[in-house]
């Protein structure tokens, strides 16, 4: 007997229903839910661990987020005919969720939890991304686990100056904001996304009409949860020991101590240094008796810790005063070079404080584009950006695991900030890689920055520079202070309540990824931080724009020269060649790289190459294979073959047309051979086609006519 499913409905304004049930699949689960939205469905469920793994200090969070490609009638395109590896997208999708739950988890929870999310029907409108994270927080909502939630998160766009939520694939192209904000009831958790330089008051208006729709999205969640009824209480855990005795000496030994350092202006290595000191003049304490201190270590690390977090914090609330000396609004020291890589096509050097990115840009052929191939979309992604985050850039040896979801995600955020400011129709692909060389506050967003400054100085001809900054937050429940931080350092985004990245030109917003860890963040406190951010950013591009103000006329001498030519549909097979043998043959010949499109009324040919002399060749070559003659244009041909109506004549490689006997001279000859012979060189004018489609070609339409003789005068004297 099939079970009967629980379910609740959310009507969104324009009458689309999204349909949340349960009971009816993966019932072994702690909580699962299938989210259902048109044809597009989505299978979120979750596991937690009754207890802890020993050791283990921290919440052990899996999100995971897969596209079955069945889900869209599709078999996958690899060697092993399945699912492989997450794609980018995927990532990206695991980590919206993941940023918006691991903060609603207690902070003394550590016991192993597992969402895992998968697309198992898509219908080609709705898009599952956007339905990925109520479908997340729906599966542990009806659970015991316990969890400072429900949230959920919805995609804003605004397309002709209107704002709605979760569009359809095809609106996407329409949009001039497109944000995915999560959120609680009380809360925004997580802002990311691109516009198109929008206003802060723009933005601000976005994220509040999402919350809206948000919170309708948690009461459903909670009608469920009330309906299945397993969700309260909550199940008991005691997941961490405490010495209070211990926590108590901690903060009374070390506070004022840790207060000082951080009042000290320092760089990160010298005040770890310093830090680490104070925790090993209070450990010293216990030498001599290494079975106590092997007892305390453990607990005086957690206590110091925590008095490290609030020292600092109270430190910059208080004096106003940041760890490395500057004051809240203050950007840190910054120098840019560009075309430190000869090798490139473009290259930049972006330093801030201790963050460093070298930034080298690519030009290439439609042929290097990024394939996208998944169950959503399939395209060719012509612009790309890929960010490294190597160990050395911390100072850490450390195992290379291969691409982490940190710099998918930091790459991905660089790439939305620049992607607007590509020029409509570029023939090239553009590839911009950020090697981060020292890190300490905000990589992403000088990879932003570095990025400007390679395109710029490759030649590419941007719309405007944009330039990126990080935002964090400094707040005190109990007296209500607040501090607003920019450019942060790595220390301050560990320590603060919000870590905010804004990229933009001077004149608006390009993009945006927020995360904030306090619960009740106002509108207002996110104003200031918008406004601070504005000023800081067109503070930074002041200081790049004293490397190079405007992109270069011209690309750098080894950079790929791009030439489209049309041809007729008709002529693309016979360019391509058996098997691809011709076009293969002449890449290898004239060194370039050609690739074909066909379009709904040509043939789009790209040829790109170094040297312009091989590319004319090549394109001479395409133009010989695709020949088609111009009406009254002139052409040097050779006689092939003499017949008594004429002569054939080649005027270009394969093509030969007739010159009528009439058609050689103004006047009459008896026989061809009279003017022409077998291999003369003579030009020809293409007088069009004859009723058979045959060429119709002269040689007397380019000779002068002669002057006709004049009459003889009459004698109109009579004779006498």
């Amino acid at each position: 007997m099939i079970p009967q499913a629980i379910t609740e409905t959310i009507t969104l304004a324009d009458g689309r229903e999204i349909t949340i049930e349960t009971g009816k699949l993966a019932k072994q689960a702690d909580g699962s839910v299938v989210v259902k939205m048109g044809g597009t469905m989505l299978l979120a469920t979750v596991v937690a661990n009754k207890e802890a793994n020993p050791g283990v200090d921290f919440l052990p969070l899996t999100v995971d987020y897969r596209e079955k490609f069945y889900a869209g009638g599709k078999i996958p395109g690899n060697f092993f005919r399945r699912e492989a590896r997450p794609s980018d997208q995927e990532i990206l999708t695991m980590r919206l969720v993941d940023r918006v739950l691991r903060p609603l988890f207690p902070e003394d929870f550590h016991a192993e939890v597992q969402v895992m999310i998968s697309l198992i029907s898509y219908d080609g409108q709705s898009i599952p991304d956007d339905l990925a994270g109520l479908a997340a927080s729906a599966a542990i909502a009806i659970t015991d686990i316990p969890f400072n939630g429900p949230m959920s998160e919805v995609r804003v766009v605004r397309i002709n100056g209107e704002l709605s939520i979760n569009p359809n694939y095809k609106q996407l192209a329409e949009v001039e904001l497109d944000i995915v904000v999560g959120a609680t009831k009380s809360s925004i958790v997580m802002v990311e996304g691109e516009m198109k330089e929008i206003t802060e008051e723009e933005m601000l208006e976005a994220i509040s009409f999402a919350h809206e729709e948000i919170k309708k999205q948690i009461e459903a969640q909670e009608r469920l949860a009330e309906k299945v009824g397993k969700s309260a209480p909550k199940r008991e855990y005691s997941h961490e020991d405490h010495d209070e005795i211990i926590r108590e000496k901690v903060w009374a030994e070390c506070y004022q101590k840790v207060y000082d350092v951080a009042k000290s202006p320092s760089a990160k290595e010298e005040r770890g240094e310093k830090f680490k000191a104070v925790l090993d003049e209070f450990l010293a304490q216990y030498e001599g008796d290494e079975e106590e201190l092997a007892r305390v270590t453990p607990f005086v690390k957690v206590y110091y810790h925590d008095v490290e977090k609030e020292a600092m914090r109270q430190m910059i609330l208080n004096e106003q005063v940041r760890l490395d000396g500057r004051n809240p609004k203050e950007i840190r020291p910054i120098w840019c070079e560009v075309d430190y890589l000869p090798g490139t096509h473009g290259s930049a050097v972006f330093t801030r404080g201790e963050t460093q990115s070298l930034t080298a840009l690519t030009l290439g052929s439609s042929k290097d584009a990024n394939m996208v191939d998944s169950v959503i979309s399939q395209y060719d992604e012509k612009f790309f950006l890929h960010y490294n985050f190597p160990p050395f850039s911390t100072g850490e040896a450390r195992p290379l695991r291969g691409t982490s979801r940190r710099e998918v995600g930091h790459g991905n955020l660089a790439q939305r900030a620049l992607t607007w400011t590509l020029p409509e129709e570029y023939p090239y692909t553009v590839r911009i890689v950020s090697d981060i060389l020292e890190s300490n506050g905000s990589s992403s967003m000088a990879t932003v920055c570095a990025g400007t400054l390679a395109l710029m100085d490759g030649g590419v001809p941007i719309k405007k520079p944009v330039s990126g900054i990080a935002m964090g937050l400094i707040t005190d429940q109990k007296s209500g202070k607040f501090t607003v931080l920019s450019d942060i350092l790595g220390d301050e985004d560990h320590l603060g309540d919000m870590d905010f990245k804004v990229t933009g030109t001077k004149d608006g917003i390009t993009a945006c990824q927020m995360d904030i860890k306090i619960q009740g963040l106002t509108m207002d406190i996110m104003k200031q931080a918008l406004e601070q951010a504005r000023e800081g950013r067109i503070h930074i591009l002041g200081e790049m724009m004293k490397t190079i103000t405007e992109s270069r006329e011209q690309l750098k001498p080894n950079a790929p020269k791009l030439i489209v030519v049309e041809i007729p549909k008709e002529f693309i097979g016979a360019v391509i060649g058996p098997g691809g043998k011709v076009i293969q043959e002449l890449q290898k010949e004239t060194e370039t790289v050609i690739a074909i499109e066909e379009t709904e009324t040509s043939g789009r040919v790209e040829i790109a190459g170094v040297d312009q002399a091989k590319i004319d060749a090549a394109i001479a070559r395409i133009k010989q294979i695709a020949f088609v003659p111009e009406v009254g244009e002139t052409y040097n041909a050779v006689v092939k073959s003499i017949k008594p109506f004429g002569a054939f004549v080649e005027i270009s490689k394969g093509v030969e047309g007739l010159v009528h006997i009439s058609e050689i001279e103004h006047r009459r000859l008896n026989t061809v051979e009279e003017v022409l012979n077998l291999n003369d060189k003579v030009k020809v004018k293409f007088l069009g086609y004859d009723d058979k489609k045959k060429m119709k070609l002269s040689i007397k339409a380019l000779l002068p006519k002669p002057e006709k003789a004049e009459k003889p005068a009459q004698n109109n004297n009579s004779a006498e």
